[in-house]
């Protein structure tokens, strides 16, 4: 089984954090030039207090009435988050974000953000481990060795 530690040494980009007084719209920002959906944010002390995403943007912004350029992260982020730990497994991590409708995981070790994985990841592996799976068992079916 592969595990959220093997994941983050296969991921090319970093974990990308900022901070909760940071307005929307740089969050917004940052998430376009990097080409990603969600920002773990993380106080001054490098404490993770929550997860900014394209979704709470979405549903908090307008119906809120407020604006991106004068609107804190801080006001829009979940704040309940769900996390996973270097050694928790794929699987593992496919029935969180099932459970908790969520679409990123940032990973804790010892309380320290160590990085973020997305459903995308998560699906990714998990086919990976599949397609493993089916070799190995027409291998063993056919008598072949091939790998």
């Amino acid at each position: 089984m592969t595990t959220v530690r093997q994941l983050l040494k296969e991921k090319k980009e970093g974990t990308w954090t900022i901070s909760p007084n940071a307005s929307v719209y740089q969050a917004l920002e940052m998430m376009a030039q990097k080409d990603i959906g969600s920002l773990a944010v993380v106080d001054d002390q490098g404490k993770l207090v929550g997860m900014f995403s394209e979704r709470d943007y979405a549903r908090k912004i307008a119906l809120l009435g407020r604006t991106s350029k004068t609107t804190a992260v801080a006001a829009l982020m979940t704040t309940k988050i769900f996390y996973v730990k270097p050694d928790s497994t794929v699987e593992e991590c496919m029935a969180l974000m099932t459970d908790t409708r969520t679409r990123h995981l940032p990973v804790l070790d010892n309380g320290k953000l160590t990085g973020l994985v997305s459903i995308g990841d998560i699906v990714k592996a998990f086919i990976t481990e599949q397609e493993i799976t089916i070799r190995s068992l027409q291998n063993y079916i056919t008598g072949s060795y091939e790998l």
